[in-house]
């Protein structure tokens, strides 16, 4: 049967929205990093990194390096950070991840392969722009010895214009970058008070300027609604602004108030959140305002132009999910680099350690700072190429699962199959004798879709410790 619904329709649903607003994962990794074990550890990393190349044949690389520190604390914020204002502990952290990634190195080349080349790189945080000048020329020039870039490599950077001078986004184009993520959430004072992040639209403009001026060839703007204070007229006012700017992407967030969960969000006071109509109304506004204005909708919470290298993927059904969110590129081994980070190499992921002393003493020790990780088994693979599937394109070949897992798809999904006629008569999803098809109604709701081929989720693990889908 034809498909009749192009991938970034979508039709917003309050009924069915409020019906399966659930706790679950996001799914930039299946199994998920709760699934993790200590078990895992640098022997088995080490093994499937030497086994990159079999056969003369290896995956693409990108690498993921993480950036912990930040000036000032946002009360909202779920990463994994360390605020500080003693300069002195990024110059010895560049040290450490120096020596991590001579040893990461030294494990690529027992596959036969001396200096990999890298397709992707990304620094994330905390905040990237934390460390001086000196020190991001240091870090790029380690990088560049052990893993060279790839030609046409997509570089990008997470910046905070709060911390980013006039002049930096040339540097920062000088060392190789040309994608830019920054935070906005929100541009309304009282908001940015509430959650202790005061950054103006005039100062964010000029990087978005400087970026541009520099070669940068996308710029992306991470919103949040649902934080403290906010209002629907406030939201509206953001994305005047916004609009304004023209990011190339936009990322529009769920807050998810958890604070048993993250120490800073205690500070944001429960009766200050928004209700959740009031999130409801907030976040219909904003898809429909960037729907209107021209930005595709990708997917969970992400939009792009039409000309931007995000939906063009999407459009030609090469879009991917990893760590980073949706990706461009066909998948690839991820090199995770720095306190926490998660990578994923064959069928593998791997994290590492999650405070800077572990981090620290392992790398004394001369290993690789692995705090645990998983092997996939065959069923899980087959589960992250449906989710994968679902996530990225709204869609599911039956027989391309068959043929790839070598399944009979109805018998090994007999008991899911049934949970999704009950979805199919809410209208999220139609089940075709070949396909399974995400429908407009359900795009919005993937998330819930997803986790019917969860297995873990099944076992009713853990399921409440996750966000809400909207």
């Amino acid at each position: 049967m034809m498909l009749k619904y192009p991938s970034s329709e979508l039709v917003i649903d309050p009924v069915l929205i409020r019906k399966y607003d659930l706790s679950g994962p996001r799914y930039t990794s299946y199994p998920t990093a709760d699934r993790f074990v200590e078990a895992f550890g640098e022997a088995q990393l080490r093994e499937w990194l030497a086994r990159r190349n079999i056969g003369g044949i290896s995956l693409p690389l990108s690498l993921y390096v993480h950036l912990p520190f930040c000036a000032t604390l946002c009360y909202y914020c779920a990463c994994n950070k360390v605020v500080t204002r003693d300069r002195g502990r990024s110059a010895k952290y560049i040290k450490y991840l120096s020596k991590e990634l001579a040893l990461l190195g030294e494990a690529m080349r027992a596959s036969g392969v001396e200096r990999p080349s890298v397709s992707q790189l990304h620094w994330g945080g905390g905040t990237p722009t934390f460390l001086s000048r000196e020190e991001m020329a240091q870090l790029a020039a380690d990088t560049e010895r052990v893993f060279p870039l790839a030609p046409e490599a997509e570089v990008s950077i997470e910046i905070d214009p709060r911390t980013t001078e006039p002049g930096a986004m040339a540097f920062l184009a000088g060392l190789g970058f040309n994608r830019l993520s920054m935070g906005v959430q929100d541009f309304d004072p009282e908001v940015q008070r509430a959650v202790h992040r005061i950054q103006s639209a005039e100062e964010t403009r000029r990087v978005v300027d400087e970026a541009r001026a520099a070669g940068f060839r996308s710029v992306n703007f991470d919103l949040i609604y649902g934080l403290p204070k906010q209002s629907l007229d406030g939201f509206s006012a953001t994305l005047d602004r916004v609009l304004e700017d023209a990011p190339d992407r936009i990322a529009l967030y769920n807050y998810a108030h958890l604070p048993a969960l993250f120490k800073p969000q205690r500070r944001i006071l429960a009766a200050d959140l928004p209700s959740p109509e009031t999130k409801l109304q907030i976040m219909t506004l904003a898809i429909g305002r960037l729907t209107r204005a021209g930005y595709v909708y990708i997917g969970m919470d992400h939009f792009a132009r039409a000309d931007d290298d995000l939906a063009i993927a999407q459009a030609q059904g090469r879009l991917q999910r990893n760590f980073q969110g949706y990706s461009t590129h066909p998948e690839s081994d991820i090199v995770g680099i720095g306190v926490s980070a998660i990578g994923r190499v064959g069928p593998t992921y791997s994290q590492n350690c999650k405070s800077l002393d572990d981090y620290y003493a392992a790398l004394d020790e001369g290993k690789l700072p692995v705090m645990r990780g998983l092997e996939l088994t065959a069923d899980d693979l087959v589960r992250r190429a449906v989710i994968q599937a679902l996530i990225c394109h709204c869609r599911l070949s039956v027989e391309s699962i068959e043929l790839a897992h070598l399944i009979e798809f109805r018998r090994y999904f007999a008991e899911e199959l049934k949970d999704l006629r009950a979805l199919e008569r809410d209208g999220l999803v139609e089940l075709q004798p070949e396909w399974i098809v995400v429908t407009p109604r359900g795009r919005l709701l993937v998330r819930a879709i997803c986790m019917v081929f969860d297995r873990y989720l099944r076992a009713r693990q853990q399921a409440a410790s996750y966000s809400k889908v909207i």
